[in-house]
């Protein structure tokens, strides 16, 4: 969006895994993204916890795929996800979307009052994030999946669907 405020960062994430991690701590650490037109990967390669590197190093990775489908693969877990701290960090893996909406403060007419709307919050179980395991989620129908009017009218989608002239959809 085109308004950046710290409380989006813990409600609109895509997090295979969010944690304290320290990508600096080692030469070998990365964190990489390749993006071919139809999927779009991030990749935490080796990465350590900050000031918990006796740990492990973590492997990871997100994939967001233009069909809507998003995968999160766990290559080196070492230590259960439970296990670590979430003093210095949040530690979550899941979805989240929020929009925010300035309105205008009834106390201060000039000024504007920030309300952040949080939906749609999907948090895996850590315990069942381990090495070598993946998560798939895939996408509900939606209206915006009918590519013509005759398909949108007939759908038996439960949505109240009804089809624009003007964009196409």
């Amino acid at each position: 969006g085109d308004v950046i405020h710290r409380m989006l960062t813990a409600t609109q994430y895509v997090a295979p895994l969010m944690a304290n991690f320290n990508p600096s701590y080692s030469r070998n650490s990365t964190v990489q993204y390749l993006d071919n037109g139809t999927v779009f990967v991030v990749q935490w390669d080796k990465v350590y916890l900050q000031g918990k590197e006796d740990m492990g190093s973590f492997t990871f990775q997100a994939a967001l795929h233009s069909t809507g489908r998003i995968v999160f693969g766990y290559k080196e877990i070492p230590v259960p996800v439970l296990q670590i701290s979430a003093a210095q960090h949040p530690v979550k893996a899941g979805l989240s979307d929020a929009f925010m909406i300035l309105n205008p403060s009834p106390d201060v007419p000039e000024s504007r009052r920030r309300t952040i709307y949080e939906y749609h919050r999907v948090e895996l179980d850590t315990s069942k994030i381990s090495s070598m395991s993946a998560v798939e989620f895939t996408p509900l129908p939606t209206c915006l999946q009918h590519q013509s009017c005759e398909m949108c009218v007939t759908s038996e989608l439960t949505f109240n669907c009804s089809w624009c002239h003007v964009l196409q959809r």
